[in-house]
């Protein structure tokens, strides 16, 4: 297992099901298809299955991985905001899709070979500046449509660390590969 030959700087990883899984076809037509009900469809399974389990979770930020404003200009929408704004979580968690930021990139990862996507996502992300203080010392949870590799959310955890956060905390819908409902990096 990779994240036990290099330890990742997220801390945690909270799964719904696998990306082979019933929820696939769903995630498809809400990227793909632009039919953004499924979104609604989405996090009410994530709130059914994982929500009175995660409530508890002493956490202050939901933050959608962003798309680059190029890609949110393409599709119309950010999957993974638009799924993570309709989660249960605890009342004191502010949700946003403006602390995080995405540098455009033009080829898509899908497909990649796990090294072309840990150096493809290098530099990807950014915190933006006027939030910088208010996420020091604070717990994020990074929410992703999809986990395939990690490079994409071990990068997010790198800079928001690096930016003064100090736990992050991975939800993600599927994850490819294995099942996996939680994984703990200590």
């Amino acid at each position: 297992m990779p994240c036990q030959i290099s330890k990742p700087y997220f801390d945690e990883t909270y799964c719904l099901d696998r990306y082979t899984g019933i929820l696939q076809t769903p995630l498809h037509e809400l990227k793909y298809q632009k039919r953004i009900a499924y979104s609604h469809a989405l996090s009410s399974a994530w709130n059914a299955l994982l929500a009175s389990q995660l409530e508890k979770l002493d956490s202050n930020y939901l933050l959608p991985v962003p798309l680059s404003m190029q890609k949110l200009a393409q599709r119309g929408f950010n999957q993974s905001w638009e799924i993570a704004k309709r989660l249960r979580c605890g009342r004191d968690i502010q949700k946003s899709p403006y602390i995080l930021r995405r540098q455009h990139y033009s080829e898509h990862q899908a497909g990649s070979n796990l090294e072309d996507r840990h150096l493809s996502i290098k530099g990807m992300f950014y915190i933006e500046a006027k939030y910088i203080e208010q996420i020091q010392n604070k717990t994020v949870i990074v929410f992703d449509d999809v986990m395939t590799s990690g490079a994409t959310l071990n990068e997010i955890a790198r800079i928001l660390k690096d930016n003064g956060v100090s736990r992050v905390i991975n939800w993600v819908l599927l994850r490819a590969a294995r099942p996996i409902e939680r994984v703990q990096h200590v």
